[in-house]
């Protein structure tokens, strides 16, 4: 007897008999929730299986960046570049910082490209979703995917600019040394904090679009707290703060991974200019943002693009 007989048989004395559960019926057939959100081990499954779609989707916007432009590619170094040109002419020789500050044009340059990976990554992430709603909308994969392809590509986009600022540091007069291999966990730590909070921002974004809005704001105080073109040890020693000011402003994340990637390669960037305990601050950082911002975009996975 087939399953719509079952459900219209009535019952006994006349009375027709309640329908079969339908999720019941569904699960016994073999059927499951459409767009229904998948376990947290499953999720992280289907996302390593994308893996190379990750890593294309990263290439592919990268290589598209700036391919208008005539310049295209190297604006991907230009860019930090002029910035950082702008920051010495007012910061360093209006504000006079650079005379707190030994090797002050590597100090500055450095600090500028690794906040430019920070701050690049999280405006990326602002619009994973809300950027990408036609792909989002019509084809069914681990939607994670769009913002740790998005973070991937800014590390991209960093490593070329690291070939520059290779070239700065040498004609600076500093030269390579084993503390220069530091520079490897320093960005992995970099940016598996960056990732964490590219998810959290992509999906923050994803059903309130105005909050992208409020990211070049956000963006740019926390660049004026983080030490990319002053000394947030000479201010530490030269000013009298508020204990709790004192006490946060040095674990501030992005200055955390600037000063690691500053002591891995600037020989007058020394020990004693780094807090207490940075290496493990910056790993707490980096494993606290990627664990929340996974699992918060996790939590929604089901109502990306939909409404």
């Amino acid at each position: 007897m087939s399953p719509a007989t079952t459900l219209a048989r009535p019952a006994e004395g006349g009375a027709p008999a309640p329908p079969e559960d339908l999720r019941a019926l569904a699960l016994r057939h073999g059927l499951s929730v459409s767009g229904a959100r998948p376990s947290l081990p499953a999720y992280v499954r289907q996302l390593w299986a994308r893996r190379h779609f990750i890593a294309a989707f990263a290439t592919a916007r990268l290589t598209a960046q700036y391919s208008q432009a005539k310049l295209g590619q190297l604006w991907q170094v230009a860019t930090p570049l002029l910035n950082a040109a702008v920051y010495y002419v007012v910061f360093g020789v209006l504000m006079d910082t650079k005379s707190h500050v030994a090797d002050f044009v590597p100090f500055l340059v450095t600090g500028v490209f690794v906040w430019t990976f920070t701050a690049n990554s999280l405006m990326a992430g602002s619009r994973a979703i809300s950027g990408n709603a036609g792909l989002v909308r019509a084809l069914h994969f681990p939607r994670a995917s769009l913002p740790i392809a998005l973070a991937l590509q800014q590390l991209q986009q960093l490593l070329f600019s690291l070939a520059t600022l290779a070239v700065i540091l040498l004609a600076c007069g500093i030269r390579p040394g084993a503390s220069w291999l530091l520079v490897v966990p320093a960005l992995a730590l970099q940016t598996l904090f960056n990732t964490g909070l590219t998810l959290a921002l992509a999906r923050l974004t994803a059903r309130t679009p105005d909050v992208s809005q409020l990211m070049p704001f956000v963006l740019r105080t926390w660049m004026y707290g983080s030490g990319v073109m002053w000394s947030i040890q000479h201010v530490l020693a030269d000013r009298d703060l508020p204990a709790l000011v004192a006490a946060v402003l040095p674990y501030n994340p992005a200055a955390l991974y600037i000063d690691l990637m500053r002591f891995a390669l600037i020989d007058s960037y020394t020990s004693a200019q780094l807090p207490p305990h940075v290496w493990a601050a910056a790993a707490g950082w980096a494993v606290a943002a990627f664990a929340g911002g996974f699992v918060y975009f996790w939590k929604a996975e089901e109502t990306y693009g939909r409404g």
